[in-house]
C-alpha cells in the first residue's frame, strides 16, 4: 500500500489521520471511529489483475487559480477539483501545538507556482468534532487569482472496504425550500454517477450548494457521507452566509466529500491576492460516528453550545416568546396589542414582540415600506416607546421587528442608491427591495442611527431580524461578483458585532423568510433562529423536526399559532410542536375562551418547568418512519429526545392522515416513569415492558410526555 501514516490524533472518540501517498507526495485527511480502528482494511495497491493504482490519495486543500490549466477527466464545468495547481501542492511540515483544552494542527504546503498553503485543524478536549479551515498566501512578486479554494477535504471513505465500496456509500444532503426545510435526502452513490471508472481516467464529482445570501436556500450547508454495511457516518458543516457549495467527488477508489466558497463556475467568485497577500476561508466542522445521520450531525450542532455561552442571561432557561405576527398580519396598534398583554401577564411568556408593520404609513403595506424606520404616528399614537413601556410594566421583555439590509420600494431610503448594492452599475433590485452596501461608512452611520438608537432608546430587550430576499450572484465593489457578495457577508457579520457591542444585553434572533439562514455562521451570533413561515401549516412538526440535524433545539422557535375556533385536538396539534424547539405563541391570543387558555397555560408549565433542560441539552431520535409528504403528511411522527445524563426524556408525537390509533415507543434501557404530559381527549399514555404506549384520538393530533427514570 503506497500510503504512509504521516500522524494521528486522537479527539474524543475519533481517530484522525494525516495520510501520504508514498508516490504522489499528496497528503490527504481520514477520519474514523476510534472503537473500530481493528476494522480499518489494508486497501488494495492497483485495480484486480491490472497495474493500474487504486488510490492516488486525496488532497488536504483542492484550489484553482486563474491563467493556469484547469482539472483533465472531463471536470470542467463540473468541478474545479484535481486541478494542477493543486497537484503542485508538496508537503512542508506540520506544527501542533495545545493549552487550556484546545489543540492545533498547521499542516503547511508549498508550491513551485508561488504560493504557500496552510491547513488549520483545531479542537477542544471535549468536543465530538474538529473546526478546519485554509490560508493561502501569494508568495510571488506579482498578482495571484484564485478561482476555488476549499475549507475542508474529507478523503479516504471509506477506510473499512479493500476495494470501492460498491452499494455501500450514501451521500446524506438535507434539501431546504420556502417553508419546506430540512428534508433528508439520500441517495447511493450509484444512483448519484460516482462509481469509480473502469481506469481512473474520468473525474466524477456532485457539486451542490447556493448562490446568494440566503444560505439555506436549496440546499442546507451540512451534508454526510455513510457506509452502511458498517454503519458509519461523516458529516461536514460550512460556517457561511453567503455563496456556499460541497461536492461528493471521485477519481480512484475513495471518495472524498470537500467544500468551501462557491468557485467561479459556480458561483462567479475570483480573489485576487496581492504578493504577500494572504486569504483565510470560512471554517468548517466534520465529524463522523457509528450512528445515524441525524445523530452524526448532532455531533456537529452540540458545537455551536460554546457561542451561546455569550448570549445574555435571561436567555439561560430557554424562555417563551410571544410574537404578535398572526394576531395583526402587519397592522400592529398599540390598544391592540395590550389586550393581549393583559392576557400574558404572570404568565411565563418572557419576550413580548411587534412584528412587521410598526413603521408603515397610511396605504402602503409592510412589505414595501421599510427602511426608514419611522414609527406609525397612527399606529402608536403614544410613539413606540410607550407601547415598550406598557409591555414591561406587565412583566415581559418587548421585542421589535427589523429588515435592516434591506429596503422597500415606498420608502424614502430607496432612492438612496448611491448607497445600495449595485451590479453592472445598476442598484439590485429583486421585486420591491433594495440592499444596503454594508461596506460603504455612510450606509452603517444611517443603520446605527435608524435601527440601534430606536432599539436604544424605546428600551426593547429584544430584536428579530428578518431578511426576505437574496442579492444573488453578487455585486460590484470587487474583482468578481462573488467577491462582492463575500464583501457584503463579512460586513453584515460585522454590523452583528456593532450592534452587540453597542446593546449586550440584547436578544438577537435570526430570520430570513423563515429558516433561510439556519446554518451555524449566523446561528452562533444569534439567540435563536425563526424554525420556518409555515406558521398555521400541517408540517409544522415536520420541519421543527428535521432541523434537530442541522442547528440546536434549543435555537428552534417553533410557533402555535392560536385561533378561538380551535378545539382541543387543534390547540394540542399545534402547542405539543414547540416542544419541538423554543415555544412561540401567536394568534388570538386575547379571544380564547378560559377552557382554551388553560390548556395553553398548562402546556407552557410543562415546557417551561419539566421539558426546556432536556430540550436544551439532549440527543435527538426520530423514532418513526419519514414522512413522504410535508404539505399531506399521512401516518405519524414520533421524536424521542433524551437528555446527555439519560435521567430524563421527552416524547413529542403527532399524527397526520389516515394514522394508526395506537403508538408505542420504545425507551432507552432502564425503568421510566411519567413526569408530566400533554394530551387531548380520547388519548392515554401509559409505560409498558419498556415502551411509552399512546393511545391516540385520530388524525391531526398531538401528544407530549415529559420521562424520568423511576
Amino acid at each position: 500500500m503506497p500510503v504512509k501514516v504521516l500522524s494521528s490524533f486522537n479527539v474524543r472518540d475519533i481517530v484522525v489521520r494525516y495520510l501520504q501517498n508514498e508516490k504522489t507526495g499528496r497528503v490527504g485527511l481520514q477520519m474514523f471511529p476510534a472503537d473500530m480502528l481493528d476494522q480499518v482494511v489494508e486497501h488494495r495497491e492497483f485495480l484486480d489483475g491490472t497495474q493500474t493504482p487504486a488510490q492516488e490519495g486525496d488532497s488536504l486543500i483542492h484550489l484553482a487559480i486563474a491563467g493556469m490549466p484547469g482539472p483533465h477527466g472531463f471536470a470542467q464545468g463540473r468541478t474545479m477539483r484535481f486541478s494542477p495547481a493543486t497537484f503542485s501542492l508538496q508537503y512542508v511540515n506540520q506544527a501542533v501545538s495545545s493549552g487550556t483544552g484546545r489543540t492545533i494542527v498547521a499542516t503547511r504546503l508549498r508550491s513551485l507556482l508561488g504560493f504557500t498553503c496552510e491547513h488549520v485543524m483545531t479542537w477542544h478536549e471535549d468536543d465530538e468534532s474538529v473546526e478546519v479551515y485554509t490560508r493561502l498566501t501569494n508568495m510571488s512578486s506579482s498578482p495571484l487569482s484564485l478561482e476555488m479554494i476549499t475549507s475542508f477535504s474529507l478523503g479516504y471513505i471509506t477506510p473499512f472496504a479493500a476495494d470501492d465500496a460498491p452499494e455501500r456509500l450514501v451521500l446524506h444532503r438535507f434539501r431546504s425550500g420556502w417553508s419546506l426545510e430540512g428534508r433528508l435526502d439520500s441517495q447511493l452513490i450509484e444512483q448519484l454517477q460516482l462509481e469509480r471508472s473502469w481506469l481512473g481516467n474520468a473525474i466524477y464529482s456532485e457539486r451542490f450548494g447556493q448562490v446568494g445570501t440566503m444560505p439555506c436556500r436549496g440546499f442546507f450547508p451540512t451534508a454526510g457521507v455513510e457506509d452502511k454495511d458498517v454503519g458509519v457516518v461523516w458529516a461536514a458543516q460550512l460556517y457561511w452566509a453567503g455563496s456556499w457549495q460541497m461536492e461528493a467527488s471521485r477519481k480512484d477508489d475513495f471518495l472524498c466529500l470537500s467544500g468551501g466558497l462557491a468557485d467561479r463556475e459556480f458561483g462567479h467568485w475570483t480573489k485576487t491576492l496581492a504578493p504577500q497577500q494572504t486569504f483565510t476561508t470560512p471554517i468548517a466542522r466534520l465529524t463522523c460516528a457509528r450512528a445515524s445521520v441525524e445523530e452524526t450531525c448532532q455531533r456537529l450542532t452540540r458545537a455551536h453550545e460554546k457561542a451561546l455561552e455569550q448570549q445574555p442571561e435571561q436567555e439561560r432557561d430557554l424562555p417563551i416568546i410571544f410574537n404578535e405576527w398572526c394576531t395583526s398580519w402587519g397592522n400592529p396598534a398599540h390598544e391592540q396589542l395590550l389586550p393581549v398583554a393583559d392576557r400574558l401577564q404572570d404568565t411565563l411568556v418572557r419576550y413580548f414582540v411587534i412584528d412587521a408593520g410598526w413603521y408603515k404609513g397610511d396605504d402602503v403595506n409592510w412589505y414595501t415600506s421599510h427602511g426608514d424606520w419611522n414609527p406609525s404616528p397612527k399606529l402608536f399614537p403614544k410613539g413606540l416607546k410607550a407601547v415598550a413601556d406598557d409591555i414591561r410594566a406587565r412583566g415581559m421583555i418587548p421585542g421589535i421587528w427589523f429588515e435592516w439590509e434591506v429596503v422597500g420600494a415606498n420608502s424614502a431610503a430607496f432612492k438612496l442608491v448611491d448607497k445600495m448594492l449595485k451590479r453592472d452599475g445598476v442598484p439590485i433590485t429583486c421585486g420591491e427591495r433594495r440592499f444596503w452596501n454594508l461596506n460603504d461608512p455612510s450606509a452603517v452611520s444611517y443603520l446605527s442611527e435608524k435601527v440601534i438608537e430606536l432599539i436604544s432608546s424605546c428600551g426593547f430587550g429584544y430584536v428579530k431580524i428578518d431578511y426576505n430576499e437574496t442579492i444573488g450572484i453578487g455585486c460590484d465593489g470587487a474583482e468578481s461578483l462573488g467577491e462582492g457578495l463575500r464583501r457584503q457577508v463579512e460586513a453584515y457579520y460585522r454590523m452583528l458585532d456593532i450592534l452587540r457591542r453597542r446593546l449586550p444585553s440584547l436578544v438577537i434572533e435570526n430570520c430570513s423568510s423563515g429558516g433561510h439562514r439556519l446554518e451555524p455562521s449566523m446561528m452562533t451570533r444569534h439567540a435563536m433562529g425563526s424554525f420556518s413561515d409555515a406558521h398555521e401549516c400541517p408540517e409544522i412538526p415536520i420541519i421543527a423536526a428535521n432541523l434537530h440535524s442541522l442547528i440546536l433545539p434549543r435555537q428552534n422557535q417553533i410557533w402555535a399559532v392560536l385561533k378561538k375556533r380551535d378545539d382541543e385536538k387543534r390547540l394540542v396539534y399545534s402547542l405539543a410542536a414547540t416542544f419541538l424547539g423554543r415555544m412561540c405563541l401567536s394568534g388570538e391570543i386575547a379571544d380564547l375562551s378560559e377552557e382554551q387558555w388553560k390548556i395553553v397555560k398548562d402546556a407552557m408549565s410543562l415546557y417551561f418547568h419539566k421539558a426546556a433542560p432536556v430540550i436544551r441539552s439532549g440527543i435527538t431520535r426520530r423514532v418513526s418512519p419519514p414522512a413522504v409528504s410535508m404539505r399531506h403528511p399521512r401516518g405519524y411522527q414520533a421524536v424521542l429526545r433524551t437528555s446527555h445524563d439519560k435521567a430524563e426524556a421527552l416524547a413529542v408525537v403527532h399524527t397526520f392522515e389516515h394514522s394508526p390509533r395506537e403508538i408505542e415507543i420504545t425507551l432507552p434501557e432502564g425503568q421510566w416513569m411519567k413526569n408530566g404530559e400533554l394530551l387531548a381527549s380520547g388519548s392515554a399514555a401509559e409505560i409498558d415492558s419498556g415502551s411509552l404506549k399512546l393511545q391516540m384520538p385520530g388524525d391531526f393530533a398531538g401528544a407530549v410526555v415529559h420521562l424520568k427514570r423511576a
